[in-house]
C-alpha cells in the first residue's frame, strides 16, 4: 500500500494506492493548512495518510512509500526538497499578500522522510503531465504540455519524448513569466504583473473584488461586464499558452485545475482563439484539449510517480 498526496494552494488531498492497476481507496480533502509552524503542512499530510489507513483498517506503518505531486517551486534545504509556492509561503510577497504566515519555505522531503522509506516528489504539473501521458489526453504523444488553471498557474513540459525537470524541479513554472506591469497584479511570489498574478483563481477575487466562480457565473449567464473580464482574463493566458506552444514547437495541451474544469465550455474556445491561426508554420495541427483525467488528474499524477 502506498501514498498519493496532491498538494495545492487551496486543497491536500491523500488517497492510498493498492497494487498496480487497482483504483485509489480511501480518499481525504482538506484545505491547506497555511498556519503554524513552517512544517505543519507537511504534519498535515502524514496525519491525512494515518487517518485514511485507519478509516480502511490498513495498519499505517505499512504504507512507507509517497508519491506526492505538490505545487511549486521548490528549494533545496539541508535535508532535501522545501516548498517554496506563492500561494502557500506568505513571507515570499509580504503581509500586502494577506496569508497568515511568515514562511519563505515549508520543509517538505525531510519530514516525509521520517515517516516514510521512500518519498517520490515532483512539482504537481510535471507529475500530471505524466499521469495525462500515460492515462488521459497526452497519450502518445512527443511533444506536449499540461496546463492548470487553479489557485494558481502551472505549466508541465513534455519535448522530444523527454519530461523537462530543471536544476530544482521547477521547469514549466510559466506562471511566474511577466506579461504586464499591471498594479494590481501582484502575486505571491512578490512579482507584479507575471500571469499568475492577474488570472490564477486568487487574483481574480483580488482584481474584481469576487469569487472566480462568481465572476464566471456571471459571465456564463451572459452579463456583458463579466464576459469582457473574461476575455481579458483568456487573452493573458492564451497569449501565455501560444508562447508555449511556439517556443517549444508542441502538439497538444491539456488544461486541467478548478477554475478552468468548472466553466470549460465558456474558456476553452476563448483560449483557443489565441493560438489558432497565428503563425500557422508553428500552430497549425496542434490542439488544447481539456485534462482526459477531469479533476482526478491530482490524484492521479502522485500515483505516476510511484508506478
Amino acid at each position: 500500500m502506498r501514498a498519493c498526496v496532491d498538494i495545492g494552494g487551496t486543497k491536500v488531498a491523500v488517497s492510498l494506492s493498492p497494487q498496480a492497476g487497482e483504483p485509489l481507496v480511501g480518499r481525504r480533502v482538506e484545505p491547506t493548512v497555511i498556519e503554524g509552524a513552517p512544517d505543519a503542512l507537511a504534519g498535515q499530510v502524514i496525519r491525512m495518510v494515518d487517518e485514511a489507513c485507519a478509516e480502511q483498517g490498513i495498519d499505517a506503518t505499512q504504507v512507507r512509500v509517497a508519491g506526492v505531486s505538490s505545487c511549486g517551486p521548490f528549494v533545496r534545504g539541508s535535508e532535501g526538497l522545501e516548498l517554496a509556492a506563492p500561494n502557500v509561503c506568505g513571507g515570499l510577497a509580504g503581509p500586502a499578500r494577506g496569508l497568515p504566515n511568515d514562511w519563505c519555505s515549508a520543509p517538505l522531503e525531510g519530514p516525509l522522510r521520517q515517516r516514510f522509506q521512500t518519498v517520490r516528489i515532483a512539482n504537481d504539473c510535471i507529475a500530471a503531465l505524466q499521469a495525462e501521458r500515460r492515462w488521459g489526453a497526452l497519450q502518445g504523444l512527443d511533444h506536449c504540455a499540461y496546463v492548470t488553471w487553479s489557485t494558481g498557474i502551472g505549466m508541465g513540459v513534455c519535448v522530444d519524448g523527454h519530461v523537462l525537470h530543471g536544476k530544482n524541479g521547477n521547469a514549466g513554472h510559466g506562471g511566474h513569466m511577466f506579461v504586464s506591469d499591471h498594479a494590481q497584479g501582484l502575486c505571491g511570489c512578490g512579482n507584479v504583473g507575471d500571469v499568475e498574478g492577474l488570472v490564477a483563481g486568487n487574483a481574480i477575487a483580488r482584481r474584481f473584488g469576487q469569487a472566480a466562480a462568481v465572476l464566471l457565473g456571471q459571465a456564463e449567464a451572459g452579463d456583458a461586464q463579466a464576459l469582457a473580464q473574461v476575455d481579458d482574463l483568456c487573452r493573458v493566458l492564451g497569449r501565455a499558452l501560444y508562447n508555449l506552444v511556439v517556443t517549444l514547437d508542441l502538439q497538444r495541451i491539456s488544461l486541467g485545475g478548478s477554475v478552468f474544469q468548472r466553466h470549460q465550455s465558456l474558456l476553452l474556445p476563448r483560449l483557443a482563439a489565441q493560438i489558432t491561426g497565428h503563425l500557422p508554420a508553428l500552430t497549425e495541427g496542434f490542439s488544447l484539449v481539456p485534462a482526459g483525467l477531469g479533476d482526478r488528474v491530482g490524484d492521479y499524477a502522485a500515483l505516476a510517480l510511484l508506478d
